[in-house]
């Protein structure tokens, strides 16, 4: 395994967004965003032949640079997604690889008076963008969505809230069953505040003057501040806190705020749209930290019992903790790929 860049057999375009939808966000965060698209070979040589498309979301503190990132004796996910299309072993299909970054590290893929509109951005400006300038097939039973973790998660939901654009889904470790994968981190937050006072936002004055993640409870303060201004913010975009920062206990009408984000929740009031897909990837490691598994079991029980067919749904869980599973997203990609293919 060679430690520095291999050569693509597809093409990998780099564009930049001007959004108009993120414009004045919140957090001030930049509007004119990346957006890789890669096209697989043989797409230069066929001027009549179209696409379907998988787009690729990151989990929290994901940016699209990291994309690149190298690590011992693995590929890239670039490259692994690659070597998929230039073996043959699925249909060609066009990936774009899309960024949600904000201050806080990530958005969530969801439109929040706390972060900005970047589902609304996904959606409504990424897409149109793409179909414009490539040869997609620009339907929903040919565009498909994929992400793992805080990725997983707009992973689920982008399909059910806007079935008119995605019919397909991969979701890695994907956030679901709230209960288990969010509400154990809760009282440890409260812990961290006690030296802030029991205000996030005096730890991130603090956070934002020194070199980041030096403090140990820095990922988890940050995934909390950054979760709660995603689902959870007030009009004004302060983030609400879903519990008590000094006692603990639940705040009922902010929980229920993120509860009705939870996929698996989420899957009975917009059955019709799940009734829809194509096809759903479900994956997860039966070590992982966030109980991800346990969440993608009920994800999984909640889209049969919503009417999926059996042969449309392909749940695996395998032996692993949260980290280190992006061997999995060429093999999801493969089995994507072939399912919203042309016929």
């Amino acid at each position: 395994m060679l430690p520095w860049s291999a050569d693509l057999a597809g093409r990998l375009d780099e564009h930049v967004i001007d959004s108009r939808l993120l414009r004045g966000n919140p957090l001030g965060d930049p509007h004119e965003r990346p957006v890789w698209v890669y096209v697989p070979p043989g797409y230069d040589d066929e001027p009549d032949r179209r696409y379907a498309t998988v787009y690729v979301i990151q989990g929290y503190t994901g940016h699209l640079a990291m994309w690149r990132n190298r690590t011992p004796f693995r590929q890239p996910f670039p490259e692994t997604a690659d070597a998929v299309f230039a073996s043959g072993e699925a249909p060609p299909t066009i990936l774009v690889y899309v960024d949600a970054w904000t201050s806080y590290g990530g958005s969530q893929f969801v439109d929040s008076p706390g972060t900005g509109a970047y589902h609304s951005y996904l959606c409504d400006e990424v897409v149109p963008f793409v179909d414009e300038r490539y040869r997609t097939l620009a339907r929903p039973e040919h565009r498909a969505i994929s992400g793992k973790s805080s990725g997983g998660f707009g992973a689920m939901i982008t399909p059910m809230l806007r079935p008119d654009l995605f019919g397909a889904l991969a979701t890695h470790a994907g956030d679901a069953l709230y209960e288990y994968c969010y509400v154990p981190e809760f009282p440890q937050v409260v812990r961290a505040l006690r030296e802030y006072d029991g205000r996030i936002d005096r730890w991130w004055e603090d956070f934002s003057t020194r070199t980041a993640f030096t403090k140990e409870a820095d990922q988890l303060l940050l995934m909390m501040l950054g979760v709660s201004a995603c689902f959870s913010a007030d009009p004004d975009g302060t983030p609400r806190l879903p519990f008590d920062p000094v006692t603990g206990r639940l705040l009922p009408e902010v929980w229920q705020r993120w509860l009705d984000l939870d996929p698996v929740r989420m899957v009975d009031v917009h059955a019709e749209a799940v009734r829809s897909l194509r096809a759903v990837w479900i994956d997860a490691g039966t070590k992982d930290e966030w109980y991800l598994d346990v969440g993608a079991q009920a994800f999984h029980a909640e889209v049969l019992r919503a009417g999926v067919p059996e042969e449309r749904v392909h749940l695996e869980l395998f032996d692993a903790g949260h980290g280190g599973i992006d061997y999995r997203y060429p093999l999801a990609l493969s089995w994507l790929a072939e399912r919203i293919a042309p016929a």
